[in-house]
């Protein structure tokens, strides 16, 4: 009988989603967070002093004399120790997965990524750090080179004239369209003979930036398509349906071809009036503000990012948040965007609730969107977004990420996109 092999390296098995970059990147994170927190405790510091009469020195955000020196002082040692991790990280690569020996990222690091961008997107590009994520076109996991002989070799035999790009929500990523062993992309390829290509983006920039720049990536990709292309079906969940919408506005205005191939639109528990729970983020900034002694605080509040804000209201477009404090007001910004003509425009919404009502509609929604929100239903009729009879449905008892497992939602998309319905158009 032979002995048992040895356990596996614990440290190796703690550390082998991480890559040699993963943690450079999140050092220097780490470094800009304390630097911010000196700053939040200088600033607690300096309203004290000014609630207690006593001169706040030349700025009202950094202390003078002696107290100054001590948070400058602090602020050298966070400096030092900042460089000093490069002798820990040298340590601690060897245990590291190499990109050349595993290539393919674990989907516990994809997820991880995914969320850190959702939150904190817009900071990680500003800053140049390397956790920030580009946009890309993938399948199967696999990134598309968009030029045409490396995506007729990619794609293959799979090159078909319908392309059904599918674009996930905040804090997500494309390997997370499979839930619960099912994948409405591949749901879809599988009945319709279509060909589904995923989009991968940093949610937490504005949307409006994730849109213009699906909209270029479009056009390159129908551009380098192996196979003359018929059809294009965009499949967005949640926040995904509101970069889709920005992305078709800003390719008509720029006179892109694609548009021309666009047939569906298809939105899944997009919020297109916003969500409640962004609101309540914005609540907690003005509670945090109203005092001198909590003010400092509200900085913790605007850690969210830009992608988060635009789900207060539904942003799409530039115009709705460019020239306005996305912290400062409460206030609807946007201007009003129909759904484009000469699409066929499908909604999904999901309730909790086992039936429709007053509550369930207004407030109870799939757990994260109101239900009148995803049906674009709003008291402004300027705003409100108009569905052709037929092309609303409503998934009961389904909250917001069920939607991407709901046997019910699969059956219905197949309704309206199958050949009874494409040929109608």
């Amino acid at each position: 009988m032979t002995a048992p092999s040895p356990p596996n390296n614990p440290k190796r098995a703690v550390l082998r989603h991480l890559r040699p970059s993963d943690l450079k990147a999140a050092a220097q994170l780490a470094s800009q967070a304390m630097h911010g927190v000196i700053n939040l405790t200088e600033g607690v510091h300096q309203s004290v002093r000014r609630r207690l009469g006593f001169s706040s020195g030349t700025s009202d955000e950094r202390a003078s004399g002696l107290t100054g020196q001590v948070y400058q002082a602090v602020r050298g040692v966070t400096q030092l120790v900042s460089h000093s991790t490069d002798a820990l990280l040298g340590a601690l690569l060897p245990l590291l997965d190499d990109p050349a020996t595993h290539p393919e990222a674990s989907p516990a690091r994809e997820a991880v990524l995914a969320a850190l961008n959702g939150v904190l997107g817009d900071k990680l590009q500003a800053t140049n750090n390397p956790l920030a994520w580009p946009m890309v076109l993938r399948q199967g996991g696999a990134t598309l080179v968009l030029n045409p002989s490396a995506l007729a070799a990619q794609l293959g035999a799979k090159a078909r004239p319908h392309l059904v790009l599918l674009i996930h929500g905040l804090c997500m990523n494309d390997t997370q369209w499979r839930r619960a062993g099912h994948d409405h992309g591949e749901f879809l390829a599988q009945a319709l003979g279509c060909t589904p290509v995923y989009l991968r983006y940093n949610s937490g920039l504005h949307t409006s930036v994730n849109g213009r720049e699906l909209a270029l990536m479009l056009e390159q990709l129908v551009a380098a398509w192996p196979v003359p292309l018929e059809r294009i079906t965009l499949l967005g969940h949640s926040m995904g349906g509101l970069v889709a919408r920005s992305a078709v506005q800003v390719a008509r205005q720029a006179g892109l071809r694609w548009p021309g191939l666009l047939r569906e639109l298809v939105f899944l528990g997009t919020p297109h009036h916003g969500a409640p729970l962004e609101r309540a983020g914005h609540g907690v900034d003005l509670l945090l503000a109203a005092t001198p002694f909590t003010a400092p605080f509200t900085r913790l509040g605007k850690i969210r990012s830009a992608g988060i804000t635009d789900l207060r209201h539904g942003d799409v477009q530039d115009v709705d948040w460019q020239a306005h404090d996305r912290f400062a007001s409460a206030e609807d910004h946007r201007v009003p965007l129909p759904l484009p003509e000469g699409v066929a425009c499908f909604t999904v919404a999901g309730t909790l609730a086992g039936q429709r009502g007053p509550v369930a509609d207004r407030l109870t929604g799939d757990g994260l969107v109101p239900l009148n929100s995803a049906l674009g239903q709003h008291d402004e009729p300027a705003r409100r977004l108009v569905f052709a009879h037929g092309r609303r449905f409503i998934a009961y008892r389904t909250g917001h990420l069920d939607l991407l497992s709901s046997a019910d939602v699969a059956v219905q998309l197949l309704a309206w996109l199958g050949p009874v319905t494409a040929a109608g158009h």
